[in-house]
């Protein structure tokens, strides 16, 4: 079993838990899910690149990441480090994540929100509403075509936006790019978490031209790594660990930008 197998036996338990516990009607009658969503494709067209900044506590491949963990304030750090919106990881078992902080950092920034999580049922896409979100990813890995045709028509309707992720190339057979507006890549792979920096380019070079690109994990604190993703093509990145890191994830955001710009005013070298 990899760890991804571990991860959605783990969500299925979890979902018909909850399911059990709060039928989809009660959530909605929860104020957030009647607010308005702020669209995520506008915000990640953005110069020099855009990034989702992610709060996240811990991860499968890397343990606690961060102890001190003030959801409120780190959410307001992104925002005035100068994030084009914030990843809130709400997954508890292998994530520490939880609904809960999605509902704080919707409460501090009016950002787009995307819930990461491991979405296989469209109760969690009624949840990611209640609880705050503007947008959800969703792992072709996970999911059959279509199904994941269909949650994401499902959460369309819900006026939330979706992020699909693909890992092999491969899994862009699955999707519909009639219906998709943003395409991540994920760097680092779900089955045995080994990362590869230049894995977006090579597969971004097979999807459509329409989509907005966003590179996915692995990306650390350079911005000769950003520079080089943005001169390629590549919209946006989603930034985690890195910032969590950090003693001042907003500071460290901000400097990472100022750093990228400055790599992509000056002119490339040419070598031989």
């Amino acid at each position: 079993m990899t760890i991804l197998d571990a991860i959605l036996n783990d969500t299925r338990a979890l979902v018909a838990r909850r399911k059990a516990l709060i039928p989809a009607r009660q959530l909605m009658d929860r104020p957030f899910f009647h607010s308005p969503t702020l669209p995520l494709a506008p915000a990640l067209r953005h110069d020099p690149i855009a990034v989702i900044a992610e709060i996240k506590r811990a991860s499968p491949s890397r343990g606690l990441i961060r102890a001190d963990f003030p959801v409120r304030e780190l959410a307001n750090q992104y925002k005035h480090g100068g994030a084009r919106a914030i990843s809130v990881l709400t997954e508890p078992i292998h994530f520490q994540g939880s609904l809960d902080n999605l509902a704080l950092v919707r409460q501090t920034v009016d950002l787009p929100l995307l819930r990461k999580d491991f979405i296989i049922d469209p109760y969690q896409l009624i949840e990611a509403r209640a609880y705050g979100a503007d947008a959800v990813l969703l792992i072709a890995a996970a999911l059959e075509a279509s199904r994941l045709y269909d949650l994401h028509a499902a959460a369309t309707e819900l006026g939330l936006s979706c992020l699909v992720e693909v890992y092999d190339p491969r899994e862009l057979e699955r999707i519909d790019f009639d219906q998709v507006q943003i395409l991540g890549v994920n760097n680092r792979d779900l089955r045995t978490f080994e990362v590869d920096v230049e894995h977006s380019l090579r597969t971004f070079a097979m999807a459509p031209d329409h989509v907005v690109r966003v590179s996915e994990s692995g990306l650390g604190e350079s911005a000769d790594t950003l520079a080089h993703l943005r001169r390629h093509g590549i919209d946006a990145v989603l930034i985690g660990e890195a910032f969590m890191r950090a003693p001042h994830p907003g500071a460290a955001l901000a400097d990472l930008m100022e750093q990228t710009r400055r790599r992509l005013d000056q002119p490339l070298r040419l070598v031989g």
